[in-house]
């Protein structure tokens, strides 16, 4: 009788051993295949925000030259009354989207943000330094739509 008992345990692990192969092979399966769906979600939402960004970077780059106008407009006294309220919700608009103004003199050249036009020398400064800008850059997110267009001043 120990024999059938032994025998019967042995016999009982094996159809235990081959039962709990498949279910371990599907449950290997399973995990791959919702390791993979996760990958696939999370690409999917990159891959929509990347495209979200870029449609509303190009949108705001149209807009560029609108704001150049309503820049000089303004620098020359000619916003008043009811287009200066307007000039004042595009720029509040644009800001609210995501749009940065930036550029100012003086500040050292950076030729990854600025656009040298126009060169000059003085004995004055210790680097190139922008001197004057000529028109702001604008940036969307990290993303450079318009590098600030300066006049550059070099040691003599």
């Amino acid at each position: 009788m120990s024999e059938e008992t032994n025998s019967e345990e042995v016999v009982s692990d094996e159809a235990v051993a081959e039962v709990i192969d498949p279910v371990t092979a599907l449950t290997e399966d399973l995990q791959r295949l919702q390791a993979e769906f996760a990958n696939y979600r999370k690409r999917i939402e990159r891959d929509r925000s990347l495209a979200s960004d870029l449609a509303i970077s190009s949108v705001l780059f149209e807009f560029l030259a609108i704001l150049d106008d309503l820049d000089r407009a303004e620098s020359h006294g000619e916003l008043s009354g009811g287009f200066k309220a307007v000039s004042e919700q595009i720029n509040a608009t644009m800001t609210k989207l995501g749009l940065e103004k930036y550029g100012s003199a003086p500040e050292a050249f950076d030729p990854n943000i600025h656009e040298a036009l126009l060169h000059e020398t003085s004995s004055e400064v210790r680097e190139t330094t922008v001197s004057k800008i000529l028109q702001p850059g604008y940036k969307y997110k990290e993303r450079i739509l318009r590098p600030a267009r300066v006049v550059v001043t070099d040691l003599e």
